[in-house]
């Protein structure tokens, strides 16, 4: 009887989703259809991807309706603008991850309402994270930002410096080190973009040699999603495909 409950219950929140906005409960099947089919051609169980739903410029609106049809963790780039929609939101149970760049004045707001952030790519940043993550929170949830393949203009430490990052920010309290971060330059060779995964993925497996416990590969957005889940990719970040063009 609980499975027949649940199942309804699932089918009325897609069909609300699909009243208020039909657009987004379609487009997060699909592109929860594809996350399948690339696990099944990489040989991988679907639910060792999970879909962050990149819901930064989108007001709460968007968000409701993409709980509504099944979605719980919704990425930000922008700190102001995510903390008030997190607000907005409260009576939902949301998880937020933090994906873009933390400025020094903003940590305090990421230490206090986000869940996740995924874009520590400085000690500094990590540590005021740490001092500033209220007690009553459980530990916030992070991942090192690698800038894999060199891009120009794209953040995140160097591999070669990842290592000493790594130490120390493994040892700091009110946080909880999950893994790795990449956002690689585009490519519109499916090779290109599968060998700057696969760098990504060799620098995870070789920290987890080192015996960190780690368990989270954030890489890969609409373009490159089946590259990422080809390499190892545990997290992609969606949100055009998603929520439309902005």
């Amino acid at each position: 009887m609980r499975s027949i409950w649940l199942g309804l219950l699932a089918t009325r929140r897609i069909w609300y989703a699909l009243a208020m906005n039909p657009n987004i409960a379609v487009n997060l099947a699909k592109v929860q259809a594809q996350i399948e089919s690339s696990c099944h051609t990489a040989g991988r169980s679907a639910g060792s991807v999970q879909l962050l739903a990149v819901s930064k410029t989108w007001g709460p609106e968007a968000v409701r309706q993409a709980h509504a049809a099944g979605q719980l963790a919704f990425g930000e780039n922008y700190i102001q603008e995510a903390v008030d929609k997190i607000t907005a939101l409260q009576d939902l149970a949301l998880q937020w991850h933090c994906i873009g760049p933390i400025q020094s004045n903003k940590t305090r707001l990421v230490a206090a309402h986000f869940d996740w952030v995924h874009s520590i790519d400085r000690l500094k940043t990590a540590q005021r994270l740490s001092e500033q993550r209220p007690s009553h929170l459980q530990p916030l949830q992070v991942c090192i930002q690698v800038n894999v393949d060199g891009g120009p203009t794209k953040a995140g430490v160097t591999p070669a410096d990842l290592p000493a990052l790594a130490q120390e920010l493994s040892r700091l309290p009110g946080l909880k080190w999950r893994g790795l971060m990449t956002i690689p330059e585009p490519s519109d060779s499916p090779l290109v973009m599968r060998a700057v995964h696969a760098k990504a993925k060799a620098l995870f497996e070789g920290l987890r040699q080192q015996g960190f416990d780690l368990d989270t590969l954030s890489m890969g957005m609409s373009a490159d999603l089946d590259a990422a889940i080809a390499e190892g990719s545990t997290m992609v970040r969606v949100g055009t495909a998603i929520f439309g063009q902005r």
